[in-house]
């Protein structure tokens, strides 16, 4: 016996087109809540609109810079030009240079990256900056190659600048033990070599032409955005380290991380330097 089967039917362009378009439509939605959960609803505004007057190409280098920081860290002291006679310890070694150099891994007790620098210049207050450099980065480092069967992975970076007569040091170090969270600490050094002696972030922002109260108002505005985004993250289970917009270390007075780059001041507020997490805000002038 012949059985007929019915003939399938054609889907029509139109229905492809429809059901491809709700496809889309739906994923762009997924995307859109989770970003708001990330990121927090008014940062979300902020940054997307429906013609994109909102997001200038400010914004975007602003946000090019942020997710660039890390690469800036090149263990070294950039091409600088400068008319001040600087009296160096060595003159063999450039101003600043990595005096302290360490890649060395042991199974199952550390993996160490090391790029110590060292300023090379004759003063005391230099001095006092070299040897809180060596107390914080080289003892660890020595303390870590003591260790056994702990997993440590230690790993340290800097970068230098030279401008406008400022010596400008910033080291990161990424430190994990263990099964602990992971600490990032960061320290600053900026050092006006026309007048011999330590510069401020006011200090910097005096010689930018910049009011402090500009300045702490950004810093404030930044930080409240990173907090409704650590909020939006506890809404889902999530443990970050929380800021407080209001709190005294936002004051450019109790703002000791800085670090001049291409004319621009990079504010950092690392906690891993007081506690144990690698979260840091990074706010650029």
């Amino acid at each position: 016996m012949n059985v007929m089967l019915p003939k399938k039917e054609k889907t029509s362009v139109k229905a492809v087109i429809v059901y491809t378009i709700s496809i889309i439509t739906c994923l762009i939605a997924i995307v859109i809540v989770a970003l708001s959960f990330y990121f927090g609803s008014d940062e979300l505004d902020r940054l997307i609109t429906i013609g994109g007057s909102s997001l200038t190409q400010a914004d975007v280098d602003y946000q090019l810079l942020i997710a660039n920081f890390d690469d800036i860290f090149q263990n070294q002291l950039e091409e600088y030009n400068t008319s001040v006679q600087i009296k160096r310890n060595d003159d063999s070694q450039n101003i600043v240079y990595t005096y302290y150099t360490k890649e060395e891994a042991k199974e199952n007790s550390y993996d160490l990256n090391l790029n110590i620098p060292h300023i090379n210049i004759d003063n005391e207050t230099i001095k006092s900056y070299n040897e809180e450099i060596k107390q914080t980065f080289e003892k660890k480092a020595e303390d870590v190659l003591q260790t056994e069967n702990q997993n440590i992975i230690y790993s340290v970076q800097y970068e230098a600048t030279i401008e406008n007569d400022i010596l400008s040091l910033i080291i990161k170090s990424n430190l994990k033990q263990s099964a602990s969270a992971q600490r990032v600490i960061i320290q600053t050094y900026n050092y006006d070599l026309k007048n011999n002696k330590e510069i401020t972030l006011e200090d910097m922002l005096n010689n930018k032409q910049l009011k402090v109260e500009d300045v702490e108002s950004k810093i404030k505005n930044e930080i409240t955005v990173e907090q409704q985004k650590v909020d939006a993250l506890k809404s889902l289970g999530y443990s970050i380290f929380e800021r407080n917009p209001e709190d005294e270390m936002y004051k450019v007075q109790n703002s000791k991380e800085f670090f001049m780059k291409d004319g621009k001041i990079y504010i950092i507020y690392a906690y891993g330097n007081e506690n144990l997490t690698s979260e840091m805000d990074l706010v650029i002038i």
